[in-house]
């Protein structure tokens, strides 16, 4: 468990320092993911990248976890 937290850890360190290098990445703004915007409200349901993370997580825990 400990090891899996370390590299937990370490993943997100290394999504932090690449989301701070690219800042105006589109990588969470993917088509399919639905924004509104009124006057001063913005509403960004983030369906598509909900999907695709879930999948990225989904097979990279498999991995890890059938050790």
């Amino acid at each position: 468990m400990a090891r899996f937290l370390i590299v937990l850890g370490t993943v997100f360190v290394l999504v932090g320092i690449l989301l701070m290098i690219f800042p105006k990445t589109s990588f969470f703004r993917l088509p399919g993911d639905i924004i509104f915007k009124k006057d001063n409200f913005v509403l960004v349901l983030p369906i598509t990248t909900g999907l695709f993370l879930s999948i990225i997580l989904t097979i990279i825990l498999n991995i890890i976890l059938r050790r």
